[in-house]
């Protein structure tokens, strides 16, 4: 009885290890059901593998939904860890940044932060062809788990969380536009001055 209990709880860890996940288990449920997405490069990599993503996650993409994610800006960077002497390959740092912002009703901003990823591959200056093939699948691997880590901030809004956070941008937006009709009231009933005029000798 204890080894086949073992064994089950074994399998069910191996099950969870692989990403294997029972029918209504799944943690990458959105509350998000649909939403539009942009960014400044409309086609590229990255936005293009966000959409597949949430589309194959339940979650409708197109214009018209009631949130918008927008990918502000996208920026791939890298630099030198150490230099190679003769023979030896350098260490190189990979970084992909990701700005976004999501938006609400009237295109309100909700909330906007950013994700990164960072890697370290080997540079051989020998094998340049091959150093680059490995430099490309490490960005491809990096953008992926860009888009899983946007999914994951994603997952973490609830419709409660959601709902508060279109009610903090109303307010703001309520606010800010009072305190502009309140300021061009106040230039309106302010009276003008006359020109000073200065007497001709």
């Amino acid at each position: 009885m204890i080894k086949r209990n073992l064994l089950v709880m074994g399998l069910a860890v191996l099950l969870s290890a692989c990403g294997f996940q029972l029918r209504g288990t799944g943690t990458n449920e959105l509350s998000i059901k649909e939403l539009d997405v942009s960014a400044r490069n409309a086609y590229g990599n990255t936005v293009t593998q966000l959409r597949q993503t949430l589309e194959n996650s339940g979650v409708r993409v197109g214009a018209g939904a009631p949130y918008k994610l927008v990918l502000v800006d996208e920026k791939e960077t890298q630099r030198n860890l150490s230099y190679a002497s003769a023979g030896r390959a350098s260490d190189i740092e990979l970084s992909s940044l990701v700005i976004y912002e999501l938006q609400g009703r009237d295109h309100l901003p909700l909330m906007g932060d950013k994700v990164e990823v960072q890697k370290v591959v080997s540079h051989d200056g020998n094998n340049l062809v091959g150093s680059d093939s490995e430099i490309l699948q490490a960005r491809k691997e990096m953008r992926s788990e860009l888009v899983q880590r946007l999914m994951v901030r994603l997952q973490q809004l609830s419709p409660d969380k959601l709902a508060a956070l279109q009610q903090t941008a109303d307010n703001k937006a309520k606010a800010d536009a009072d305190a502009l009709k309140a300021a061009k009231e106040y230039e309106d009933n302010t009276p003008k001055q006359s020109p000073v005029e200065v007497p001709v000798e």
